[in-house]
């Protein structure tokens, strides 16, 4: 048994042995003197070992990335439809052979910067299918920018919907719900039905539901990409994108 393991044996044991009993016991196992003597036996054994729980936390993370790691590969295996099938705009083809995922919030510079990445991404591989998920998780005027976004695809095409998410991303200053609404009734958007849609339960759910997946995917911030069995953080640049798009075709894995 490994120090680690002894340790946690022997912290458990005596945490049990100092739980209260229950009420239908005559009389407790240790009196309040031994139950503090024991306490101060663990505080002791801590502070002449005290690497002790620097190893506890390195193993409770390794567990916990390890949950993660399971929870990831069964949401990539089971949500393929609510990941790659949903009402998101898609640029590129809409038919291509792989699909890159990104998940993104108007008010990211990071994703502005990735913009650039798929837009040259895109151009250099006709066969590519690019899906956007609105993961607004940089406060309240991104998560109101999404809403309006969500809301003008029940009036837009794809097409369109695609031009107002380039334009909003790209716009100078902090996306919100106003600066995201004039946007769209720029377009062709009718006012009244994109603040009734902006508010309705499609698109809490759509919202509710892209949480999940990322919480679900282990993400905690944007942009963050998925691709064949991978989950990619950050802005990476195309050389990367690129070469998991290449491998996905090749073998249908990120990594051959």
């Amino acid at each position: 048994m490994t120090r680690f393991l002894r340790a946690l044996a022997t912290f458990s044991l005596a945490a049990l042995l100092l739980l209260p009993l229950p009420r239908a016991e005559a009389q407790p196992v240790f009196s309040e003197d031994e139950r503090t003597a024991i306490v101060e036996i663990m505080r002791e054994y801590l502070l002449e070992n005290p690497e002790i729980i620097r190893e506890m936390i390195t193993e409770l993370e390794r567990r916990e990335t390890a949950e993660q790691d399971a929870r990831r590969t069964q949401t990539l295996s089971e949500a393929h439809d609510a990941l790659y099938g949903g009402d998101d705009i898609v640029m590129g083809n809409p038919d291509g052979d792989v699909t890159l995922v990104e998940f993104f919030d108007y008010n990211c510079g990071f994703c502005e910067r990735a913009l650039e990445h798929v837009d040259a991404m895109i151009a250099a591989d006709p066969d590519l299918r690019v899906v956007l998920k609105d993961f607004p998780v940089l406060g309240q005027g991104s998560l109101d920018a999404a809403r309006i976004g969500l809301a003008a695809m029940e009036q837009f095409d794809n097409e369109t919907a695609g031009e107002f998410h380039i334009q909003l991303m790209r716009m100078r200053g902090q996306a919100n719900g106003d600066n995201a609404a004039r946007l769209a009734v720029e377009l062709g958007a009718d006012p009244d039905r994109l603040e009734a849609d902006a508010n309705s339960a499609r698109v809490r759910d759509t919202l509710t539901e892209n949480f999940e997946l990322a919480d679900d995917l282990g993400l905690t911030g944007t942009p963050a990409w998925v691709i064949g069995d991978a989950v990619i953080s950050g802005a990476v640049g195309p050389e990367r994108l690129g070469a998991a798009v290449a491998n996905v075709r090749a073998c249908g894995l990120a990594e051959c």
